[in-house]
């Protein structure tokens, strides 16, 4: 859980700091006062390029310094000290008022120590009480992202160890239409929740994927060694996505079409396309060379599959329900998952529901609020306090922009 937030020239936060408390986060303000972008600031936590999927160049506050950094610390709930994927915290309910200032800024955020000016206590890094995490870029190299915990330099994918974020905005109301990529994201989030190994498999069968579509697309003949090693490193981190994938859909989808009396539609999960382990995948790689190249992409694999959704009430494919209902089932999918990650890793992910209570009607909302009850930390975004009534005083209330 996050129990202190610090955005620094942050999209239209200049200086902003937050000590949010476990349970329910609700940000209320006006359309533009920045809600979204600090939900998008939490969800740069994780690996990958946030909830909104933009460049980090935009992402920098207009009349700022350049860079931006985004820093947080993480505190354990009721542990004394922080092992790897302990993500509960500490802190009571409150109302916060806050203002963009304009003050000069470091493009890091401080409250984390110095890269390397930290030495690490007995037992390992995991051994802290709380732990500093902190993202961003610097004004010299806008779009090269800097990710650090307990001040030293480390991956994006390193965060998967120490927090699970999961989101939904408006922009993903249409996942079930839209195109299999899309999807395939959804899943891989879902995924790295469970196995944060997942985010090395994906990028290093993906990086080896490129290099062999280059070498591929080159004139003359292609070096048969090299594409033979390219093929055996997709190979190995391809089947290692796909199983990871596969048992992600299997929990994820025994979980849906278990529950009884839920408020939300239940959910069927498959895989569609290609499946195998790595001698499967290695030869078909070099058996679709030719094809490969005359299509100037690779054309098997993984990075080929589509996750299709079910509406298991109704019988009939998510993408022919109606726009509530897809967001019901959207909905029911991450509330399943969120449990599921709280029973296999011992910690609860961090929700970001941006919008979700305006759209449902009063009954769904009141269910939704009693399911999130009790959770550790569920960021919630709205226009109007009164959307939040039901959840009571057990909330950190913000108003945004005031």
């Amino acid at each position: 859980m996050l129990s202190r937030l610090v955005l620094t020239d942050f999209r239209n936060h200049a200086d902003l700091t937050l000590q949010p408390g476990p349970g329910f986060v609700v940000l209320t303000g006006e359309n533009g006062a920045g809600k979204t972008n600090i939900l998008e600031a939490v969800s740069l936590l994780a690996p990958g390029r946030g909830l909104r999927r933009a460049a980090l160049g935009e992402m920098a506050r207009q009349g700022g310094a350049g860079g931006f950094g985004v820093a947080a610390t993480l505190s354990p709930e009721h542990a004394t000290e922080f092992p790897s994927r302990s993500r509960q915290g500490l802190g009571e309910g409150a109302t916060y008022v806050l203002a963009s200032g304009a003050e000069e800024n470091a493009p890091l955020p401080r409250p984390l120590p110095p890269a390397g000016g930290e030495s690490e206590p007995e037992g390992g890094i995991h051994a802290h009480a709380e732990v500093d995490v902190a993202t961003g870029t610097l004004a010299s190299a806008p779009e090269r992202r800097i990710v650090r915990v307990q001040g030293a330099t480390t991956t994006a994918n390193a965060l998967a160890e120490w927090l699970t974020i999961l989101w939904l905005t408006p922009a993903m109301d249409r996942l079930f239409v839209a195109p299999a990529g899309e999807r395939r994201g959804f899943l891989d989030r879902l995924t790295l929740a469970l196995a944060p190994s997942h985010a090395h498999h994906a990028a290093r069968y993906d990086a080896a994927m490129r290099a062999r579509n280059r070498l591929l697309a080159d004139e003359g003949r292609p070096d048969g060694d090299w594409l033979s090693a390219l093929e055996a490193q997709m190979a190995e981190h391809g089947a290692a996505v796909d199983a990871a994938r596969r048992e992600t859909v299997t929990l994820l989808g025994t979980r849906l079409a278990n529950q009884d009396d839920s408020p939300f539609p239940r959910a069927g999960l498959t895989l569609e396309g290609w499946a195998g382990d790595t001698a499967r995948l290695q030869a078909d790689l070099a058996q679709g060379r030719a094809r490969d190249a005359a299509a100037g992409r690779t054309l098997g694999g993984p990075h080929r599959v589509d996750l299709i959704v079910t509406h298991l009430d109704k019988e009939r494919a998510a993408s022919l329900a109606s726009t509530g209902e897809q967001k019901a089932l959207l909905l029911g999918i991450v509330l399943a998952h969120a449990d599921l990650v709280a029973e296999r890793t011992g910690q609860p992910p961090v929700l970001l529901l941006d919008e979700v209570a305006a759209h449902l009607d009063p009954s769904r909302r009141a269910a939704l609020f009693a399911r999130l009850a009790g959770r550790s930390q569920v960021w919630m975004t709205g226009t109007e306090d009164a959307l939040f009534d039901a959840i009571g005083g057990q909330a950190t209330r913000i108003a945004v922009g005031r």
